[in-house]
C-alpha cells in the first residue's frame, strides 16, 4: 500500500493543524497521583477553559470500567453558577494498583494517551470523546485527561463480539483514523508517538518468551489445543515480525477492539487511547476482525471488511493495492496473539480480564491459523 478537525457529539468541526503539538495553558493545574487529588479545586483549573469565571463547587468520583491500566472515574460535579459545565465528565488517572502503574510506565500508557489528546484528536475525522484536558508529568508519572461523559452511549462487548453492522461502523472510522496521517512526515516526529525499532522489538521478544510461560501456566487448559501450541512456538519469531513491516506508516490505535467501542447515536465512537503508535494501518484492522468478532462471522465477512477498509481509504485519496491490503492483514495475524500474552502479564488480574484474555487468544489464534500467518513471517531478522 502507498501513499484539523475538533469533534463534537456528531464528528465535525476543526482547529488545530495536523501533527503540531498544543501550546500548555498555563493555568492548568499539576497532574494528579491519584483520584484523591481530583478535587473541586482541581476540576476548576482543568476546566477553566470551558467555564470560566464558573467554579466547580462539589466534585464526586465513581470508579467505572476495568481499569486494568488507568484508574477511570465518572465525575459528577456541580457548579457555582448552574449549567456553566457539563454535569458529568470522564476522568482517567493513575491506577491505584502498583503493577498496573508499573505496566503503565513500562508501555508509556499514560504519557501516550495524553500526547494523544493534546495533539492528534484535535485533527481527527474519527468518533471520539472530546477531550476537556490533558497532563502528563515524566518526572513523577502523574497524569490525567478529562473527557466528555459519553454516556449513554452503548459499549460493545469484547466476549461477545462485535455484529455486521457494528463491525463496519468501526472499520470505517478505522480507515478514517489511517487516512488522516498516511505516511505523514510530520507525525512521524513526535517524540512521545511509538515505534518499532530493532530495540524495542527485542525487548518485545523478551517479554513475550517470559510472559508466554506465565500465560500458558494460567490460561493453557482453557485454549484450543492448537492454539496453546502456536503460542508456545510463536515467541521466538517475535522480532522478526516486529521488525518486517512493509508500506507506509500512519497512526494506529494499538488497542483497536470492541471494549474500546461505543455505540453513540448509530455512529461507533472510539476511546482508550493508551496505545496509539506509528506503524502499519493493517495492524489495527487484523487485530479488530481477529478478536472482536466470533471467528465463524469473522471467516465470513473479513473479504468484505478489507474491502470495506481499503475503499475508505481510496475515499481519501490514499492508493491502496488491494492484494498488498490482504497479504498485510494476513500477515499482522499474529498481532492480537501477541497483545493477549503480554498484557494478561502486565495488568492486574480480574476474573472478567481472564476471561477476555482467553477469548483473545483463541480468536486471535484461529485467526493466525486460518490465514496461516506463520507463513509470512520472515525467516531472519
Amino acid at each position: 500500500m502507498t501513499g484539523g478537525e475538533r469533534r463534537g457529539e456528531d464528528g465535525s468541526g476543526g482547529a488545530r493543524e495536523r501533527g503540531q503539538p498544543g501550546k500548555p495553558d498555563q493555568r492548568a493545574p499539576a497532574a494528579p497521583t491519584s483520584i484523591a487529588e481530583v478535587t473541586p479545586a482541581w476540576c476548576t483549573a482543568a476546566l477553566a477553559p470551558l467555564i470560566a469565571p464558573a467554579r466547580v463547587v462539589s466534585c464526586t468520583a465513581h470508579p467505572i470500567g476495568t481499569g486494568q491500566v488507568a484508574g477511570t472515574y465518572r465525575l459528577h460535579l456541580a457548579y457555582d453558577r448552574p449549567g456553566a459545565g457539563p454535569p458529568t465528565c470522564v476522568a482517567k488517572v493513575p491506577s491505584s494498583d502498583k503493577s498496573s502503574r508499573v505496566a503503565a510506565a513500562v508501555t508509556r500508557s499514560y504519557e501516550i494517551e495524553s500526547g494523544f489528546y493534546r495533539d492528534l484528536a484535535p485533527s481527527l475525522p474519527v468518533s471520539l470523546p472530546a477531550c476537556h484536558h490533558s497532563a502528563f508529568d515524566p518526572a513523577t508519572g502523574a497524569c490525567a485527561v478529562l473527557l466528555e461523559d459519553l454516556a449513554p452511549a452503548r459499549p460493545v462487548d469484547q466476549l461477545v463480539g462485535c455484529d455486521a453492522d457494528q463491525l463496519g461502523g468501526a472499520v470505517t472510522e478505522l480507515a478514517r483514523l489511517h487516512g488522516a496521517y498516511w505516511a505523514d512526515p510530520d507525525v512521524a516526529r513526535l517524540s512521545w508517538l511509538p515505534h518499532t525499532d530493532r530495540s524495542s522489538a527485542t525487548g518485545m521478544a523478551g517479554l513475550a518468551t517470559a510472559s508466554c510461560r506465565r500465560f500458558l501456566r494460567r490460561y493453557g487448559d482453557r485454549l484450543d489445543p492448537d492454539v496453546a501450541e502456536l503460542a508456545e512456538r510463536f515467541p521466538p519469531d517475535v522480532a522478526g515480525y516486529l521488525l518486517h513491516r512493509p508500506g507506509p506508516r500512519t497512526v494506529v490505535h494499538g488497542d483497536f477492539r470492541a471494549d474500546n467501542l461505543m455505540i453513540r447515536d448509530g455512529r461507533v465512537t472510539v476511546v482508550d487511547w493508551q496505545t496509539v503508535a506509528h506503524e502499519p494501518g493493517v495492524t489495527d484492522l487484523a487485530y479488530l476482525l481477529g478478536g472482536s468478532v466470533r471467528s465463524e462471522i469473522r471467516r465470513e465477512v473479513e473479504g468484505d471488511m478489507v474491502r470495506l477498509y481499503a475503499e475508505v481509504l481510496r475515499g481519501a485519496g490514499i492508493a491502496v493495492d488491494a492484494d498488498a491490503c490482504w497479504a498485510d492483514y494476513r500477515r499482522y495475524a499474529l498481532g492480537g496473539l501477541l497483545m493477549a500474552i503480554v498484557a494478561s502479564a502486565l495488568v492486574v488480574r480480574t476474573e472478567r480480564g481472564d476471561g477476555m484474555f482467553v477469548t483473545m487468544a483463541n480468536r486471535h489464534g484461529r485467526h493466525a491459523l486460518d490465514l496461516d500467518a506463520r507463513a509470512l513471517l520472515p525467516t531472519r531478522v
